[in-house]
């Protein structure tokens, strides 16, 4: 039995290991969808046709329940997906409702009006088309009320990464991160609001300086999902584990491995 983890590239390998480590006894199939990555610079109906597929893909193998790990996916495809009609008894759930849970202390069930939370002034790094889609900053007002966001595009950082030009990809952190400041000079919290930006979760920290608290999606998105399988345990669905991927599956799994330094294998989807 598998649930679906799905992201444009190799950034969801950050929820992906959170969630194997949060739930052992859980199967998962990972698809990464390397040949058409980076989605962030993308237009929203790209993005909405890919992951579409994608999704569609990983539900025909077996996954009754489907994560999308890419927040540009979450961004941009996830509620039209839903309002189009997702097959009975399937499932796909996007990334940014923990973040939030996270940052507003309320529970995604929580229906009473938005009201005011302790953070502030919160800062949003993401890819464009992410940043483009105002997509966080309007579930974020579903809840919570008075609370400045500054979002700033990390144009770079996700070539970067699956480049694996860690070096490249730190300096792009702190020119990103100064850009951000000079808008927000003294954020209280910040999300990185990309699966692949928690590999360079110590960078943007240190740029942050220690007083700025750095919300990183990985953990959380585990938290939520054990807890979302013991209200549903029948969305564990069947089908292969496992790794699969639109590129190149021995390019793929070397950096695959080289990121969680431990022997990753890719098959071609």
């Amino acid at each position: 039995m598998a649930v679906g983890i799905f992201d444009s590239g190799l950034g969801g390998l950050t929820v992906l290991n959170a969630a194997q480590t949060r739930l052992p006894e859980v199967d998962f199939l990972y698809y990464a969808d390397s040949a058409h990555a980076p989605y962030g610079v993308r237009n929203a109906e790209d993005i909405y046709n890919l992951t579409r597929n994608a999704v569609q893909d990983l539900w025909s193998r077996g996954c009754d329940l489907v994560i999308l790990a890419c927040n540009t996916a979450s961004a941009a495809a996830l509620r039209r997906m839903q309002e189009e009609g997702v097959p009975q008894g399937k499932r796909v759930l996007g990334v940014f409702v923990p973040l939030i849970e996270a940052l507003t202390e309320r529970q995604w069930g929580d229906n009473s009006p938005p009201r005011e939370v302790a953070v502030k002034h919160v800062a949003l790094f993401a890819t464009p088309a992410t940043v483009a889609s105002r997509a966080f900053q309007r579930e974020l007002a579903f809840r919570a009320i008075g609370v400045d966001v500054e979002a700033q595009a990390c144009g770079g950082v996700v070539d970067a990464i699956e480049d694996g030009d860690m070096i490249l990809a730190e300096a792009l952190v702190r020119s990103h991160v100064d850009a951000l400041k000079r808008k927000m000079p003294n954020p209280q919290a910040a999300i990185l609001g990309c699966t692949h930006y928690p590999l360079m979760a110590e960078a943007f920290q240190a740029a942050l300086g220690p007083d700025v608290q750095v919300f990183s999606q990985g953990d959380l998105v585990a938290e939520s999902l054990s807890d979302y399988l013991q209200r549903h345990p029948d969305m564990l669905g069947g089908g292969e584990a496992g790794y699969l991927t639109t590129g190149n599956p021995q390019k793929v799994s070397d950096r695959a491995t080289q990121f969680l330094r431990r022997q990753i294998t890719f098959k071609a989807a």
